[in-house]
């Protein structure tokens, strides 16, 4: 059973889909406009079934939970709040999956979180040291709320255009109008320094000590594979990189059941299946 609420963290609510019972996960969405925890990750959620306990917050700045006051957003908020959250949930250990943006927040929580955090998946990850800010990725920051930008964003997510649907479109149109306040705070021009900003040292890369599986797709041009991923090998200690041929930015959409057996599998090593 999935249910929604909004949970307290440090005076401040952040909104949250919880589902299942289980080994805890956290489920971190990433940074495109419209974007919410439960868009996210509520398909993939309902495919595993309820033998996980999931948790996909609307991260600060995204869907319903607001900036809390005095703060801009940010690698720093997003990983304090994500590690709150679990805190005020009362869950002490708990695998991360985290998606672009989110990947690169999963990343930071690992580190700051080693005795808490017990695995982390990156998908299409941001985070790595050095990567440049893609044109992909500063058209999807920079997408107006609304169907046409609704359009060109998607389109840019994804490999297959055939994704783009009608409904997909009015949906995130939607969405992006519902939180385009709230969004505009986040990633003003020039947008290279909030790329700079969700970029992890090699010095924290290396001190992460779970294991980690990064899934990537290989056409993917918002974050691509060779500037977001590759240079992830160099610096993590425990790493897996699994690259989906024909993918773009949005594994868990373009390709949901190799996404799901992956996640699956990596995260059943710790349940000892």
């Amino acid at each position: 059973m999935t249910a929604l609420r909004t949970v307290t963290v440090d005076g401040s609510p952040v909104h949250v889909m919880e589902s299942g019972t289980g080994p805890a996960v956290l489920m971190l969405h990433g940074s495109g406009p419209g974007t919410t925890g439960s868009g996210a990750w509520a398909t993939t959620a309902q495919a595993l079934g309820t033998s996980w306990h999931l948790v996909a917050p609307d991260q600060a700045g995204f869907g319903r939970t607001p900036i809390p006051a005095g703060s801009r957003g940010g690698l720093r908020l997003w990983t304090e709040q994500a590690a709150g959250l679990m805190d005020a949930l009362g869950v002490e250990h708990y695998a991360v999956v985290g998606h672009s943006m989110g990947g690169a927040v999963a990343l930071a929580l690992a580190a700051a979180r080693p005795q808490q955090v017990t695995r982390v998946v990156a998908v299409s990850t941001m985070g790595a040291p050095g990567a440049p800010l893609s044109a992909e990725l500063d058209a999807v920051w920079a997408a107006p709320a609304g169907p046409v930008g609704a359009r060109d964003m998607l389109s840019r997510l994804v490999l297959d255009q055939a994704l783009v649907t009608e409904s997909a479109v009015a949906a995130r149109a939607a969405a992006m109008e519902a939180g385009a306040a709230a969004y505009a705070s986040l990633f003003p021009p020039p947008r290279a320094r909030w790329a700079d900003d969700l970029t992890l040292s090699a010095q924290t890369l290396a001190g992460i000590r779970a294991p980690v599986l990064l899934v990537h797709g290989a056409e993917d041009r918002v974050t691509p594979l060779g500037t977001a991923a590759l240079p992830l090998l160099e610096h993590l200690a425990d790493v897996r990189l699994h690259v989906l041929g024909r993918c773009g930015h949005v594994p868990a959409l373009e390709h949901p059941h190799d996404f799901r057996r992956l996640l699956s599998c990596f995260l059943g090593r710790e349940r000892g299946q």
